[in-house]
Parts: C-alpha cells; sequence; structure tokens
C-alpha cells in the first residue's frame, strides 16, 4: 500500500495556515476543526508544519498562553515530507524515527495532503482485516458464526 491509497481512501480535506498569522487563530482553527495540526504555507510553497506539539511547547514558552506569538515562531520549519508513492512501511518507519505524527505529502513542490499517524495505523488494520477475511475464505468449513459474533 502507498500513501496514495491512504490519501484516496482519507478524503482531501486540507488546512493551511501562513507563517505571519497569530497562533491563536491557528489553535482556533485546529480546535474548530477537531484536527490536530496545520500545513504551514508560504507563496505556495511548505515551509513548516504546526502540530499540537509545537503548540504546547509555544504556549508553555509563553507562561501558559499564546500571547501574540505567531505561528512561524512556533512551528517545526523542517517537517519530514514523503511522496505519493512512499511505501506504508517506509511511513511507520520515518514516523517512528522521527517521532512524527503528521507528514506532509509532496509531489515536487505541491502539497498533496497530510498523513497522520492514526492514517497510518487505520490503513495497516484495514489491511490486516482484509488479509485476514481472504485467508479465512480459503480454508474450507471456516465457522463464519463464531467471526460475526466476535466483530
Amino acid at each position: 500500500m502507498k500513501v496514495s491509497d491512504i490519501l484516496r481512501l482519507k478524503g482531501n480535506a486540507l488546512f493551511t495556515i501562513t507563517p505571519d498569522e497569530p497562533l491563536a487563530d491557528a489553535v482556533n482553527i485546529m480546535a474548530d476543526k477537531d484536527i490536530g495540526s496545520l500545513v504551514v504555507m508560504e507563496h505556495g510553497d511548505l515551509v513548516g508544519m504546526l502540530t499540537f506539539r509545537e503548540v504546547i511547547v509555544a504556549v508553555v514558552g509563553n507562561g501558559g498562553s499564546v500571547g501574540t506569538t505567531q505561528v512561524r515562531k512556533a512551528m517545526d520549519d523542517h517537517p519530514v515530507t514523503c511522496t505519493l508513492e512512499t511505501d506504508l512501511d517506509e511511513i511507520r518507519r520515518i514516523m517512528l524515527d522521527r517521532h512524527a505524527r503528521y507528514m506532509p505529502v509532496m509531489d515536487k513542490r505541491m502539497l498533496m495532503g497530510v498523513v497522520s499517524f492514526y492514517d497510518v495505523a487505520k490503513a495497516v488494520v484495514d489491511s490486516q482485516n482484509f488479509e485476514n477475511k481472504m485467508l479465512k475464505a480459503y480454508i474450507r468449513d471456516w465457522p463464519a458464526e463464531e467471526e460475526d459474533e466476535k466483530n
């Protein structure tokens, strides 16, 4: 499975912000949309990633409030990215190695979407469930009633 498959199943909702906007606006968008990240774009280019992790660090560094902090000051200005062709196993490895919960998906310089750790975990579980169903269908006389009761 590739990142393009995950994005196709996930849908194409994408939320961005510019680096010069107030962090308070970013926090409001994240809360309103129930999302954990915003892609930071400037002049059509990816310049950073803002996640709840960066927001918390900024709030703690500012004595418990966002104050007048701009997104630019809080964002990760070197986010790890992937492409539409990146394999699911590679995404899992990168996310674990870099402690990244959100990863922008790029096609050259164009932002195609964001893959979250949740999206990756869901894709793995869905893939395993499909594989299990195929294996059970292959085995003759599999007791379907027991499987239905467990789900």
